[in-house]
């Protein structure tokens, strides 16, 4: 196919080439892979600047779409790839081959860096959803920065910068310039920019921006950032969020707030139990949510409400194909039992969805929700129990509303019980995209400059 870029695009790649550490936050569905890889392949293959690059990407992502890039856009014809999941045989076959481009799950950079005995020659990294190294205690974000050193030239990209508020900026801006912005220590970082919110005596549990903090984190990354939103460059189809609220019976309501309560609850001669606040609110989504494990592992049925809302919704679609996010085991469990549905999680699944072949497909945000091109299948997405991470939750809604979507409208509701700890989620999610959209517009890329 033939690459004829956008504006924006062109002003992408551009950006990348020119700084050898950036930061590109692009919107979903604006092409972040193909920006990055005409890059590449610049660096590789025209100034020959760059000898072997590594992307790191969740695993159906680099599985899937990273490949199909590469092959899909005629520009790129030439640029050699190798796609190391799977086994460590299939890996570490994968790492020996000769190529320019190497593409890993994140899952296994520990493994490659810490275990696999192969050298860490990469002269180029690209990240994939910078996000999934928020973590500064995390394996994957410890192993990467012992090789980060190497590396001559880094990308991190992603749309959801900061899910959970401005310290996740910290990790990820640690690996891309060794701290020389927000600085090297995470206690330098939050002394400088942030307040304890809330604590029990010496013991800190959050931390708040100190007043200006923002813009000042904004100016210091400025530099090697650049952000863009969809709607600021491509004509996107119109998206409507629908609430579909459901009401617990008098029963059922009693049961979820004695539960809230005592933090204990007898179900058809169980008794259970949440040993923390963390515990309880995650039961009480699954309360919400229609089921709750109880403390031997079964599914302990409370109430249907939530499916009965699913039927309405997928009779009312009328035979249009749906796609159903759902968040606890049971939850699939329960909506499995009640209709016919099929799981995306092969290359197959997302095949056939794209054809139209599957009328009410199911997925999980969490495996599901980075990069994977679902548009071609649906323009409806079903939020049966809802995530408390704005990151899945944008991004398993871009799979939908994203670039190439033929739909005019796309819709996405959420199934809602009223009264419960759905509500909350639902406007912990709108509280913390205004943070993230902050970050967004701080440093969102100007075209005329």
């Amino acid at each position: 196919m033939k690459y004829n870029p956008h504006n924006y695009q062109t002003y992408a790649t551009g950006f990348i080439l020119s700084h050898p550490v950036s930061a590109v936050f692009l919107d979903m569905g604006l092409g972040k892979s193909v920006i990055s890889l005409t890059a590449i392949f610049d660096l590789c293959l025209d100034s020959f600047e760059v000898r072997k690059v590594l992307v790191i990407a969740p695993l159906r992502v680099a599985r899937d779409t990273w490949p199909t890039e590469i092959e899909k856009w005629d520009h790129l014809n030439g640029l050699s790839y190798s796609v190391a999941v799977g086994t460590e045989t299939e890996r570490r076959a994968a790492l020996l081959q000769r190529a320019s481009v190497y593409i890993i799950n994140r899952e296994n950079i520990t493994w490659l860096i810490e275990e696999s005995g192969l050298p860490f020659d990469f002269d180029m990294v690209v990240i994939d959803e910078l996000s999934s190294f928020k973590s500064h205690r995390a394996k994957r974000f410890k192993s990467l920065l012992k090789a980060r050193p190497a590396v001559k030239r880094i990308v991190g990209l992603t749309g959801t910068p900061s899910s959970n508020g401005l310290m996740d900026l910290w990790a990820e801006f640690r690996l891309l310039d060794l701290g020389k912005r927000l600085g090297r220590y995470i206690s330098h970082y939050r002394e400088r920019f942030f307040m304890p919110d809330k604590r029990n005596g010496m013991v800190v549990f959050s931390y708040k921006p100190l007043p200006g903090a923002e813009e000042a984190i904004y100016s210091q990354i400025s530099d090697i950032t650049i952000s863009m939103k969809a709607e600021d460059y491509l004509q996107m189809p119109e998206c409507v969020y629908n609430q579909v609220k459901v009401a617990l019976s008098e029963k059922e309501r009693k049961i979820y707030q004695k539960f809230k309560k005592d933090l204990v609850v007898s179900l058809k001669g169980e008794e259970i139990d949440a040993a923390n606040a963390a515990v309880l609110s995650n039961k009480l989504a699954q309360l919400a949510n229609g089921a709750i494990y109880g403390n031997d592992g079964k599914i302990i049925a409370v109430h249907d409400k939530k499916l009965d809302a699913l039927e309405d919704l997928i009779e009312a679609a009328n035979g249009k194909p749906v796609l159903v996010a759902y968040w606890f085991k049971h939850d699939l469990e329960r909506i499995k039992k009640r209709f016919d549905v099929r799981e995306i999680k092969t290359s197959r699944d997302i095949t056939d969805w794209n054809n139209g072949d599957i009328p009410v497909a199911v997925i999980h945000p969490a495996s599901a929700g980075h990069g994977l091109n679902l548009q071609a299948g649906g323009s409806t997405l079903i939020w049966f129990g809802i995530t408390w991470s704005l990151e899945l939750y944008q991004q398993t809604n871009a799979r939908l509303w994203r670039q190439g979507q033929q739909s005019k409208t796309v819709v996405i509701y959420h199934i809602v019980a009223e009264k419960t700890i759905d509500e909350q989620i639902i406007h912990a999610l709108e509280k913390k995209d205004k943070t993230q959209s902050a970050l967004i517009d701080a440093v969102k890329a100007n075209l005329e400059v």
